[in-house]
């Protein structure tokens, strides 16, 4: 079952919200151990030794004496000294057996007994208890230091009848806490333990996120820790930067000796690193080693990685005979047996084929002129006063289009009047003009006078 309010002291995933956890089902207890036998169904003979988690890192294995039917995620109530404590529990079958050989307990030993389910009263009791536990952790830092006590209270455990304390602290030397446990029992009326753990079980017990992107292996699955020297990064090659190399603890980082045996194994045939070179062009001297390439770069200029030359071990130790011998090599690398395999390309390689001049002497292209087009309120515009200029013209426009003649001179002008005649004219169509409907006001109509 996935861990709630009432049982996520173990948790790593652990929450303020008492209505919400971000827990999976079977792995969000710190040194969480996967049930791969869950779907079986279990006998009755099965082994009767359960482990059970309690606040943060601390297991404990206990035995079931009443032969109670318990599962993984039942709170339950155990033998404590004194009273009794309320536990949860983390693992039960035949896979406790291969928990109990990786921690080197052995079977033969008198476990501790599981009373009993835990009750309301238990979990409620349990849960009052849980919530001093930051208060006295704080009060117990100030006393401390007015102590003058140089150490470092980093968790209080409370047990699940509120009878007793557990106060873990780290000191870098032996501190003389008597004073602090009587007057941390005085005010709190509880028994005072004082446990002392190291930086590296602090961080576990904390937990967080390394510099991997992962959980804490000591907050996950770590349980015994094993000293890291710095021999093990320079196995591996690695700066000895303390700010790369330390963890979240302040200690060197668990990590350096998970690959330290491999490193090791690949370096038995390799020459000393302190072993300089003797060629006709110099004294070469190693600057670095590639472990599993099996290349060792020298150098004619001490420091000077620029300058540094790979050479395959099996190169290096036949220079290291010949020196012995009293002879010196021409150069580092043995030329006229070395072979370049160059890699095979999945690709053409066209750079070089286009000549750089193809473009020197290309004549432009003329650019043609793109018609602006104009938007369609602009357009519908146009339209609009074409139309009103189109009705603007034919209402100017006259009827009849006068007669266009052309400009003569003076004298055609002359010859072309008519003459005058003093007599009437028989047809008096001939002399009238073609298009002058309207006669004009100054000139008097010919022919008979209207009578009065």
């Amino acid at each position: 079952m996935a861990c709630d309010y009432y049982n996520c002291r173990g948790c790593s995933n652990e929450t303020i919200d008492e209505k919400k956890t971000n827990c999976s089902p079977w792995s969000c207890d710190k040194l969480s151990v996967y049930d791969w036998l869950s779907d079986l169904p279990m006998s009755e003979n099965s082994f009767d030794i359960v482990e059970i988690r309690f606040k943060n890192t601390r297991k404990d294995f206990y035995k079931n004496v009443n032969k109670l039917n318990l599962a993984k995620g039942d709170i339950v109530a155990v033998e404590a000294s004194p009273g009794h404590d309320i536990g949860t529990i983390s693992l039960v079958g035949d896979l406790v057996k291969t928990q109990l050989t990786k921690s080197n307990t052995p079977f033969n030993i008198e476990f501790k007994k599981i009373y009993r389910k835990a009750k309301p009263n238990d979990i409620e009791k349990w849960h009052r208890s849980i919530s001093f536990e930051d208060e006295i952790m704080f009060e117990a830092r100030r006393i401390a230091s007015d102590l003058k006590l140089s150490m470092k209270i980093g968790d209080v455990e409370y047990q699940g009848d509120k009878t007793k304390a557990i106060f873990y602290y780290i000191a870098e030397e032996r501190v003389d806490f008597r004073q602090l446990i009587k007057i941390l029992a005085e005010r709190f009326r509880i028994r005072v333990e004082m446990r002392q753990i190291g930086a590296r079980q602090e961080a576990g017990r904390i937990g967080g996120i390394g510099s991997c992107g992962r959980e804490l292996c000591c907050s996950t699955w770590i349980t015994n820790f094993v000293s890291v020297t710095t021999n093990s990064a320079r196995y591996q090659e690695l700066s000895l930067n303390p700010q790369k190399l330390a963890g979240q603890c302040g200690k060197l980082k668990c990590c350096l000796n998970y690959e330290l045996d491999c490193y090791i194994d690949a370096q038995k045939d390799f020459p000393p690193i302190s072993q300089s070179l003797r060629t006709e062009k110099g004294v070469a001297i190693h600057q670095k080693t590639d472990i599993y390439k099996r290349i060792m770069w020298y150098s004619y200029d001490n420091g000077n990685m620029a300058t540094a030359v790979p050479v395959p071990v099996d190169r290096v130790q036949e220079i290291i005979k010949l020196n012995k011998n009293g002879e010196k090599v021409f150069d580092l690398i043995d030329k006229s047996r070395l072979v370049i395999e160059l890699p095979k390309l999945d690709y053409k390689n066209v750079v070089g084929e286009d000549s750089l001049t193809r473009f020197d002497n290309a004549t432009p292209k003329k650019k043609k002129k793109k018609r602006r087009k104009k938007p369609a309120n602009a357009q519908s515009q146009q339209k609009t006063s074409d139309n009103v200029k189109s009705t603007n013209d034919e209402k100017t426009k006259p009827k009849h289009k006068p007669k266009i003649t052309p400009k003569l001179s003076e004298e055609n002008e002359q010859e072309q009047k008519p003459r005058k005649r003093n007599f009437r004219p028989k047809n008096k169509a001939r002399n009238k003009p073609k298009h002058n409907s309207q006669k004009p006001n100054n000139e008097k109509p010919k022919g008979d006078t209207p009578q009065n």
